[in-house]
């Protein structure tokens, strides 16, 4: 499988997020901000987590005016599969690859811990290897992602089976360390090709880790 990681100014996750693929047996090629075309047989687009730009307007607000943001939206719109991991998330909230907006934390700290993960739905390509109600242990760093959308959009979002992922405590009960709505923490959009999560699967791939949940979550794209 061929991913390709997008690098903007700020970026500090490629090289864990391009670690992460090799591991489980991908060819990982990284796309500087200002090329203007995707690698060719592309299978995958990661944007990865980080501090595009110094998120000094918004997180991710300046960094979908980069060129590669134009080839990745275009790949998006044909059915290309994307897959947005904390800032990248933001990215595609900014873009309108995916709906919604995202907030400071509400308590306004930046939180960096592990935090379980109930699993709302599997299908679909990312998730695929895990089944409905399942807890993963997942680690997030993040001072934005106080996820939010409008009450006819969320219903939208449960009708269609986009919420793929909720904060909750080991015993899968809510738990919320931002504020999102519904506990939200991972979403795909409607065709479910474009998938975006504040917590970071890269960074639980390995048993020495913490946790090996984040590879059986990126798993699913070999699938």
């Amino acid at each position: 499988m061929k991913v390709a990681v997008a690098v903007f100014p700020g970026t500090n996750c490629e090289t864990d997020t391009k670690y992460a693929f090799e591991k489980l047996g991908a060819d990982v090629e990284l796309v500087f901000h200002k090329e203007d075309v995707l690698p060719a047989g592309t299978d995958l687009v990661v944007l990865p987590g980080g501090f595009s730009y110094g998120d000094y307007l918004r997180s991710a607000a300046i960094a979908k005016f980069s060129p590669i943001m134009n080839a990745v939206i275009s790949y998006a719109n044909r059915g290309g599969k994307v897959l947005g991991i904390c800032n990248g998330f933001q990215m595609l909230l900014e873009a309108k690859l995916l709906p919604g907006a995202m907030k400071r934390n509400q308590n306004t700290h930046f939180i960096s811990k592990y935090q379980h993960l109930k699993v709302i739905e599997t299908d679909n390509i990312f998730l695929n290897q895990l089944q409905k109600g399942d807890i993963i242990n997942v680690p997030i760093a993040h001072g934005e992602g106080n996820y939010f959308i409008d009450e006819s959009g969320l219903k939208a979002l449960y009708d269609n089976h986009q919420v793929l992922l909720e904060y909750c405590d080991p015993d899968g009960n809510h738990e919320n360390p931002n504020g999102s709505v519904g506990a939200i923490a991972c979403i795909c959009n409607r065709e479910k090709n474009i998938f975006g999560l504040m917590p970071h699967p890269e960074r639980a791939i390995e048993a020495i880790l913490g946790s090996s949940d984040g590879a059986t979550m990126l798993e699913g794209f070999f699938k």
